[in-house]
């Protein structure tokens, strides 16, 4: 009987039934993330229902573009999904380039949320597909709005990352030796002769962890320039003018210059330990402020379809 609604309701309505499955599948992989901290032979599961999950919510996207006739990304529910599909795809990137379980262990609590937040909490006239407004009947939505949300899950993973660093063999002292632009790279200081740098070099779990923090970070940072000048290019053609500074601009604005502090500290000051690792941290609350809480304020340019207003 239960199969049988489900099946009903995947025919008469994809966009709800994929999101509820994505719920249940990611609230399956969290305690399989968590096992495979101790037993690694979970690890390959883990990846699995990651992929699928991905999948899913690709699925369920399409599936809302083809009813809707346009980007799935124009309320707060559709931008949900596409963050998770964002962070679970860049969750799979970075696991490709380094294998450790503490990567889905940090970051599938966070989708789940995520989902669960968009399916039980939002109301039900903030998950429907409405008409668009003038001002989002424009190629830009796909090219501003897609841009900024894959760098919110760059951001995210990034900081994630660095959040692991904090925990990771935090009774050790840690000395970055790892490039900025990549595990391999090494920072030659006094403690180390030529003849210890030639050969291979074994970094610590820490180490692998705050290079791929740092490059996740780097792609974030870049993709929310994009943005930024994407959505300055697309308020000027929509409203007349470049920038408004109503609060999700001045947010992104915000969470810009905080990224490039860190980018600066890192590159030009050498910043090392676990300083850089606690600022890239902090730097999730500025993503969730840019993202969610400026929608509370229901006011500004960007506060239709979200929290306090619905797409009509």
């Amino acid at each position: 009987m239960i199969f049988d609604g489900f099946i009903k309701n995947l025919i008469y309505d994809p966009v709800s039934a994929f999101g509820i499955l994505v719920f249940y599948f990611l609230l399956i992989n969290l305690p399989i993330s968590l096992i495979a901290l101790f037993n690694k032979k979970f690890s390959s599961y883990v990846r699995f229902i990651t992929i699928t999950i991905n999948i899913f919510i690709a699925i369920q996207l399409f599936s809302r573009w083809l009813i809707s006739g346009h980007f799935p990304i124009s309320n707060l529910y559709e931008s949900l999904y596409f963050l998770v599909w964002g962070i679970t795809f860049g969750q799979l990137l970075v696991e490709k380039e380094y294998q450790n379980s503490i990567i889905p262990a940090i970051a599938i609590p966070i989708e789940l949320l995520t989902v669960a937040f968009a399916c039980f909490v939002l109301p039900e006239d903030l998950k429907i597909s409405s008409n668009l407004v003038p001002a989002l009947r424009s190629s830009w939505l796909i090219m501003h709005v897609s841009v900024i949300m894959l760098s919110y899950a760059a951001l995210i993973i990034g900081s994630l990352l660095s959040a692991s660093v904090l925990f990771i063999d935090n009774s050790e002292p840690l000395q970055l030796r790892s490039s900025s632009t990549g595990v391999g790279g090494f920072k030659i200081s006094t403690s180390y002769s030529i003849n210890n740098i030639v050969g291979s070099i074994n970094f610590s779990h820490s180490e692998e962890l705050d290079t791929l923090s740092y490059r996740s970070i780097l792609v974030g940072f870049v993709l929310l320039t994009l943005g930024l000048i994407t959505g300055a290019i697309w308020a000027n053609e929509a409203w007349g003018t470049w920038w408004s500074w109503d609060p999700k601009e001045t947010w992104a604005f915000i969470s810009w210059l905080f990224y490039a502090a860190y980018l600066h500290m890192r590159i030009s000051r050498g910043w090392q330990g676990r300083r850089p690792a606690l600022l890239a941290t902090s730097g999730f609350f500025v993503v969730l402020i840019c993202y969610i809480g400026v929608n509370f304020l229901g006011v500004g340019l960007h506060s239709y379809g979200w929290i306090f207003g619905i797409l009509s």
